[in-house]
């Protein structure tokens, strides 16, 4: 089962890495315009980007998205990323621990507590595991194998539909989510896997007692990896599918104004991520662009982390805002 998993999540990074994996649906982030204000009456050095999320402070609003796990490979990624995270005091999200629960020989290529003791750190799973076995006892112990500060729960019906043998039986997952927030000693955050979430869906999570919701909208890289000629044409007839981030972003916002909002999808620099809180989100998350510099090198990650956080700062210095906040006023 374990070389079965490693092979498949090899593969994977393979794909994300080498191939042309963009959304055929153009993000949407151009026609998202912040003011630009010539007299902004602050200095550069008085824009302040820390936050709090899901009560833990951050010197800046950023999550390392969920990406990968169960490789050697992926181990050193998530090194690399989780100490670049941890020096700049941002978020990490592993990828899905479900092989770590099936294999506890791959436990060592997702945990990074002991390299990143401070680290703002999610664990993963998939919701759907909850109707094949999973139990919450399970991701308990996932958490606290970890030393994670919340659960990330992805719902990805579009790619388990796509991929041959994939686990599509969704039915009553709803009390089962439920109940895995009211047992769990840490906050759950629902996130889509690169197709949005409607406002309707978002509240009935929030029903559930999900802490927080992931937009995870279209427009980023696209998850719906295909095995075959015929399973490939079908994924690409999906290739425009779900709610871009920005529209899906303020969307919930509106609808739902006291939940705690992460943006992901599409987010490529500073200025989308400026973009994205204002709207309305609170963390902003990227994938793609983190697994490629993690590829590289840790000196790779601290440039990118360094490069979006100060692109984020520049913008909210040039639209006239002193901090994140004021960022919400800022929309053109």
């Amino acid at each position: 089962m374990a070389e079965s998993t490693q092979a498949r999540k090899s593969r994977h990074l393979d794909v994300c890495l080498h191939d042309d994996v963009a959304s055929r649906l153009d993000a949407g982030w151009d026609s998202v315009r912040l003011r630009h204000e010539a007299l902004p009456e602050i200095a550069l050095a008085d824009v302040d980007v820390a936050t709090t999320f899901l009560g833990r402070p951050l010197r800046a609003p950023l999550l390392i998205s969920s990406m990968t796990g169960g490789t050697d490979r992926a181990a050193e990624i998530n090194r690399r990323l989780a100490r670049g995270a941890e020096a700049a005091g941002i978020a990490l999200g592993l990828g899905s621990g479900r092989a770590m629960l099936e294999d506890a020989r791959l436990q060592p290529t997702f945990d990074v507590r002991a390299i990143a003791p401070k680290l703002v750190l999610y664990a993963n799973l998939g919701a759907v595991q909850l109707n094949y076995g999973l139990q919450v006892d399970d991701a308990r112990r996932l958490v606290d194998t970890l030393g994670a500060n919340g659960l990330y729960l992805h719902l990805n019906p579009l790619q388990e539909a796509i991929q041959p043998g994939g686990d599509t039986n969704f039915r009553s997952l709803e009390p089962k989510i439920a109940a895995l927030c009211a047992a769990l000693e840490v906050p759950v955050i629902a996130k889509s896997v690169g197709s949005g979430i409607a406002p309707s869906t978002a509240a009935r999570l929030v029903a559930c007692g999900v802490a927080a919701i992931d937009v995870a909208g279209a427009g980023g890289t696209s998850w719906a990896l295909a095995e075959d000629p015929q399973r490939e044409r079908i994924a690409e007839a999906f290739g425009d599918w779900g709610y871009p981030t920005p529209a899906a972003t303020a969307a919930l916002r509106e609808a739902l104004p006291a939940v705690p909002l992460v943006a992901s999808g599409g987010v490529r620099n500073g200025v989308h991520v400026a973009k994205a809180l204002a709207l309305g989100a609170d963390l902003v998350g990227l994938a793609l662009p983190f697994l490629r510099a993690a590829e590289e090198s840790d000196a790779a990650v601290a440039a990118l982390i360094d490069e979006l956080v100060t692109a984020l700062r520049i913008a909210l210095f040039a639209s006239g805002s002193r901090t994140l906040r004021d960022l919400r006023e800022a929309l053109a």
